[in-house]
């Protein structure tokens, strides 16, 4: 399989998801094109941009819901990587597989800020025209109030004007259901009492400035806690319309609901952070937090014994289901401590203590996770018993270097695992 065949099965992947502006035929041509390099990038190529140019076109050719971005993802992840390795036995289709995951991460990346960027586009664009009626109001009043009255009810992002006191003259029906209200409800009440005491945040103080005269417009992203105790987020843009002397009439504000593009991107970047098999934060997650980590702090590294026996005698998906129950009794085993449990590799995993007390807490936490850990597990049937070794290091200040962190403690480990060879009755 090539790049056109490779084009077509994504395209297959992405049929139904939208009306595309292009026919079949040119969706496919389109897409072999960005095959070739995203084929290139997954055997090691060094375009850093191909996903995420492959992202904007394809929101630029009107793919905009999120279901093109699970589907592309997974076309990414997987026929991409049969595609760029010379079958199952090639030695580079692990690294292969790896580059896929990236090319994945930054074309849903990608494919975020590309719709972000059309949202706003179109939001502006709306701004405007709304904010240009409002001025032609004073010379021709009848026929651009008409004008008005269509953009603003029909518009698919909610307006609304407030007065200089602050209470609400008027709104669209897209701007009431974002706050949980109906466009007869709102009028005549004040902002504070429509958003709510939970809902007084940046935008609100921005408000009462544009109310006293000291700011002409601002802009910000918040979120909404409605009556029916759901949250929405709004991207927001409040003016001041002004009249010939210069004084400012009322304010209009125009939202875009955002909260399916940031649950996408909560939902992106936890995948990106935790392991997929075991749901506990990954390698990159791990160190990432330790180049913050509030000292002294203290790691306690894990390899579990014997786990290689249970790959090869039960097969790997008990091996798996065993790794998933491992992690299930770390988190509960350091809940208690506030720690952070990773899974760093095949079958090592690490907890991360912050203002670690000292080496008697690391002890007495690697006792706890070893009593947990070590408790035989039933898999159909069977009763499966999970050895492990665990190596502590405690640091008064932060490390410069992470690694060196995480060798102390896998050293340590190694020395208790190869003490116990020498002197089992230890």
């Amino acid at each position: 399989m090539g790049s056109w065949e490779l084009a077509q099965r994504w395209a297959e992947a992405l049929d139904g998801v939208v009306a595309p502006t292009l026919t079949r035929t040119q969706i496919e041509e389109m897409l072999a094109a960005l095959c070739t390099g995203l084929i290139d990038a997954a055997r090691g190529g060094d375009d850093p941009d191909v996903a995420r140019q492959a992202a904007r076109m394809l929101v630029a050719v009107n793919y905009r819901d999120p279901a093109a971005v699970s589907r592309s993802v997974r076309v990414i992840c997987e026929d991409l990587v049969v595609v760029a390795a010379d079958g199952p036995a090639d030695p580079a289709l692990p690294e292969i597989r790896g580059r896929a995951v990236g090319l994945a991460a930054d074309f849903a990346a990608g494919f975020t800020a590309a719709l972000r960027s059309a949202a706003l586009a179109e939001h502006e664009a709306t701004l405007a025209a709304t904010l240009a009626a409002a001025r032609e109001a004073e010379s021709r009043r009848a026929l651009s109030e008409a004008r008005f009255e269509a953009v603003f009810d029909g518009a698919l992002v909610g307006i609304g004007t407030v007065d200089m006191t602050g209470r609400v003259v008027n709104c669209n029906a897209t701007m009431a259901e974002m706050l949980g209200q109906t466009p007869e409800t709102m009028p005549g009440r004040t902002v504070a009492d429509i958003l709510g005491p939970d809902n007084l945040n940046y935008a609100f103080e921005q408000l009462q400035l544009m109310v006293a005269g000291e700011t002409d417009s601002f802009r910000t992203e918040t979120e909404h806690v409605r009556t029916d105790g759901r949250t929405t987020a709004i991207d927001l843009s409040m003016s001041a319309v002004r009249d010939t002397e210069g004084s400012i009439q009322f304010m209009i504000g125009v939202a875009v609901d955002v909260t399916e593009r940031k649950q996408l991107a909560d939902r992106l970047w936890h995948e990106a952070n935790h392991d997929a098999l075991t749901g506990l934060p990954n390698r990159p997650h791990l160190f990432g937090r330790l180049t913050c980590a509030g000292p002294p702090i203290g790691v306690c590294y894990l390899d579990l014994d014997g786990f290689k026996e249970i790959n090869d005698l039960w097969g790997h998906s008990v091996g798996d289901r065993v790794l998933r129950v491992v992690a299930d009794r770390m988190r509960e085993a350091v809940r208690p401590t506030g720690a952070l449990a990773a899974r760093i590799g095949g079958d090592e995993f690490l907890v991360l203590v912050e203002n670690c007390s000292g080496e008697p807490q690391l002890v007495d936490l690697a006792d706890k996770l070893l009593a947990a850990l070590t408790t035989p597990l039933e898999m159909d049937g069977h009763m499966l018993a999970v050895g492990v070794s665990i190596g502590v290091a405690f640091f008064e200040e932060l490390p410069t270097d992470t690694d060196e962190l995480v060798h102390a403690a896998d050293a340590a480990m190694y020395r208790k695992k190869n003490d116990a060879r020498r002197d089992p009755a230890r």
